[in-house]
């Protein structure tokens, strides 16, 4: 037998046990099989297995008992963080209050052409480039680098950057916020971001670009995120609209109070811990 295909089959039985945990199939604190038997179920060693195993238990998924077995852990934490996709921003704004976030680069730079387009930049027009981590219980779910044109950059300090929400600091220094534009896609993790993310290089990650314009249609925030999917996931609420024969599925409108304020609708569940 090939030795260098056994950490692939290893990677490979650690996501399929993961995935029957997760759905339930193998219910909390439910024993599993012993290595024999999970070796001879899957058609590998036993040293796939323990490797396999040895994954599930540093990522707290189950426990391994001398003289008992193995067993799937009961969730110790809330559930994972769910974002309300159809109400954005208020969510960005929310999730700041409630989560930790630790600064690893805060810088003026030239910024990439791509970034440069994207905000409306005019040549040789910098812009201040952040790069933080977002946790919550101590545990990181989220890698974001941020663009931000360098004229409204200046108005906060790499201080007020590492223990204020960045919505919170534009607006704050007087910048309108009109719309976004976003796109939604998956990615795998590179060495830096894999060690940031307490992540094995190449673990998929949910990866978000955003950019927040102003009323003058000039962006005034660029974001690349990366998410890890065990610890976050965005939810839309939908209702059927339109007339007979064109009905259609359209996001839910957030609510407004009495003053006027937009507040969350029933999908923001910013406020749930990551499971660890």
């Amino acid at each position: 037998m090939d030795a260098s295909l056994e950490p692939q089959k290893a990677r490979r039985l650690a996501l399929l046990l993961r995935e029957r945990i997760a759905s339930g199939e193998i219910a909390p604190g439910a024993r599993l099989p012993g290595e024999p038997a999970l070796a001879l179920e899957h058609g590998v060693s036993r040293v796939t297995v323990r490797r396999a195993l040895d994954t599930l238990a540093s990522d707290g998924l189950i426990d391994r008992r001398v003289g008992s077995g193995t067993f799937v852990r009961e969730p110790d934490a809330p559930r994972p963080i769910v974002a309300d996709f159809s109400n954005m921003l208020t969510h960005l704004v929310e999730m700041g209050r409630r989560t930790g976030v630790r600064l690893l680069a805060f810088a003026y730079v030239q910024p990439p052409e791509a970034v440069a387009q994207a905000l409306g930049l005019k040549a040789g027009e910098r812009s201040q480039r952040s790069v933080r981590v977002r946790l919550i219980d101590g545990q990181p779910f989220s890698y974001l680098t941020t663009h931000v044109p360098e004229r409204i950059g200046l108005t906060y300090s790499e201080a007020d950057l590492a223990a204020v929400p960045l919505l919170t600091l534009l607006e704050r220094s007087g910048t309108a916020i009109e719309r976004a534009s976003q796109t939604i896609g998956a990615t795998l993790a590179g060495p830096d971001v894999a060690e940031a993310l307490g992540l094995e290089i190449g673990s998929p990650l949910l990866a978000l670009t955003r950019v927040v314009f102003g009323p003058d249609g000039r962006g005034v925030e660029h974001l690349q995120a990366l998410y890890r999917p065990d610890r976050y996931s965005f939810q839309m609420e939908l209702h059927r609209a339109g007339d007979a024969g064109e009905r259609r599925w359209s996001p839910v409108p957030c609510r407004t109070t009495d003053s006027g304020e937009a507040t969350p609708g029933p999908g923001l569940r910013a406020a749930q811990a990551a499971r660890g």
